[in-house]
């Protein structure tokens, strides 16, 4: 497995998927997402197993703005914003999820 969590230091669900790895023995890859975000490559793969929708959190202004967008847009507005992921997002290699999601990653070991 090669495990990436991208997350936010502050994050509970993120705190909770690293304790969830380290437990299992499984070595991940931590990523601040606030500090380096995602990679147009990195986002189009989490993109392929998982809706644009689903990763982006409503917590945040940037939201308001996020939602009105084209969809042909809201990739771009990921890249340059990433306070609007939804966290963690889970990666190992071209599957993703985007949450805590025990029941998903229990399949992948």
């Amino acid at each position: 497995m090669n495990i990436q969590i991208f997350g936010k230091t502050k994050c509970f669900d993120t705190k909770k998927a690293e304790r969830y790895f380290k437990e299992r023995g499984i070595r991940f890859q931590a990523v601040d997402i606030l500090d380096k975000g995602l990679s147009k490559g990195e986002l189009n793969s989490v993109l392929a197993t998982v809706k644009i929708d689903e990763l982006v959190t409503d917590k945040t202004d940037e939201y308001y703005l996020f939602i009105h967008l084209t969809p042909e847009a809201k990739p771009d507005k990921l890249l340059e914003c990433p306070k609007l992921y939804k966290t963690p997002i889970v990666r190992n290699g071209k599957q993703a999820t985007v949450g805590y999601k025990p029941e998903v990653w229990k399949k992948w070991e």
